[in-house]
């Protein structure tokens, strides 16, 4: 596949469907997140211009059962694999 069918990476992600960061059209694709020089796969959100990564906090889970998430500061990259 050439990189022309793909779209930009945006600056803001999420994997949650119902937020309004979520762009469908990009994970039709593989996507791969670096955080820290360290590739992460377990990345629920990021954003490359404030430098931070949203991870699931264990099994802990909110009141209407997502997953707490932290935040991670760093250096962020976002790629298609």
């Amino acid at each position: 596949m050439t990189d022309s069918a793909r779209p930009d990476l945006p600056d803001r992600l999420s994997i949650d469907p119902t937020s309004p960061h979520h762009v469908a059209a990009v994970f039709e694709h593989e996507i791969g997140i670096r955080h820290n020089g360290k590739e992460r796969f377990d990345v629920e959100e990021y954003c490359i211009s404030e430098g931070w990564i949203k991870v699931a906090a264990g099994k802990t889970r909110d009141r209407k059962g997502r997953p707490m998430l932290i935040k991670l500061k760093g250096v962020v990259e976002a790629f298609y694999r």
